[in-house]
Parts: C-alpha cells; structure tokens; sequence
C-alpha cells in the first residue's frame, strides 16, 4: 500500500469511518477542472484544510468562504458540491475539528437543495438550458445520503449541540 500526501498536519488516516473520501485523498480531485460559484474550485482544498486545522477562528471563516462556494445562499448548489461533500463529512467526524456543528448545517442545507429541480418541474423547458444544475443539485443530494451511515456514531457524541445537529440532518435524510 502507498501512501500518499497529507492534508492535515500529518493525521494519520482515520479506517474506521463510512467509506468515502477522507481529506487526505482531496489532492486526488481534479479542482482546476471542476467549478463552484466563484469559478474555479481549485481553492477549496485549502479551505477544507484550513477547516481541519485545529484553530476555531480559522477554521469558521474558512467554513464560510466554503459555504459561499458550494451551497450559496443555503440552497444553491453547483458541480463541485458533491466532490466536496464526502470530504465535509470526513471532517464532521472528526472530534479536532472546531466547527462540527456548521459542517452538519451546511449538509442539512445541501440535502434540502431543490431550487433547480422544483423550477426544471413546473417548467420543462428549463432543464434543457439548465440541465446540468438540476444534474449537480441531485449529485449533491446522493453524496450527503450515501454518507449518512457516519450518523450513529455522531448521535452518540456527548456534545449536546452536535447530537441536535445530527438529528436534524437525520430528519432531512428521511424525507
């Protein structure tokens, strides 16, 4: 087995998760080729690195600049959403991370996002101009429930914040 880059300050990587990507792997993700609502994704593993980071004040802000980027206005999705949600969930399980809670948040906020299959719904027409929105929207939605596995484990936590999170993204996958 190789091993490959570090992210985060040499953790070393955690085995006993959900399957999915782990922030280690995020140098393997082609972001110079992907876009989120600032253009190109290429900044967001720096985010994400900057949210592993240890330091609260670091990483919130890094978390806001990632939620304008791939969930703007809380409800609006694009192509790099679904990348980054594997990696959003890889760090929601970890205890280090200062910002556990909001990371819950933003992917309760990505698994309710309907803004573009709602419209392309009552009017056809749209998906053939906005098509590949409608597509990021549902890819996004799949990556948060293909993770939710990683939703025991957060429900036996003892931070009472982070259990009420929890519960509410629960409530959104049951829908």
């Amino acid at each position: 087995m190789t091993s490959r880059p570090e992210v985060c300050g040499g953790e070393p990587p955690v085995t006993d998760r959900t399957p999915g990507a782990a922030l280690q792997d995020v140098g393997l993700v082609p972001w110079h080729d992907i876009e989120d609502s600032s253009g190109s994704a290429a900044a967001i593993p720096f985010l994400l690195a900057a949210v592993a980071s240890g330091d609260a004040a670091a990483a919130q802000n890094a978390l806001d600049r990632l939620r304008h980027r791939i969930c703007r206005y809380g409800f609006v999705v694009g192509q790099a959403t679904a990348v980054t949600v594997p990696f959003l969930w890889d760090l929601a399980q970890r205890p280090q991370t200062a910002c556990r809670v909001q990371i819950l948040q933003l992917l309760r906020d990505i698994a309710d996002a309907r803004q573009w299959e709602i419209t392309a719904a009552a009017y056809p027409k749209f998906r053939r101009h906005h098509g590949d929105y409608v597509e990021w929207e549902s890819a996004a939605r799949h990556a948060v429930r293909a993770q939710r596995g990683a939703l025991t484990r957060l429900l036996a936590e003892q931070d009472t914040a982070l259990v009420h999170a929890t519960e509410a993204l629960a409530s959104t996958l049951t829908d």
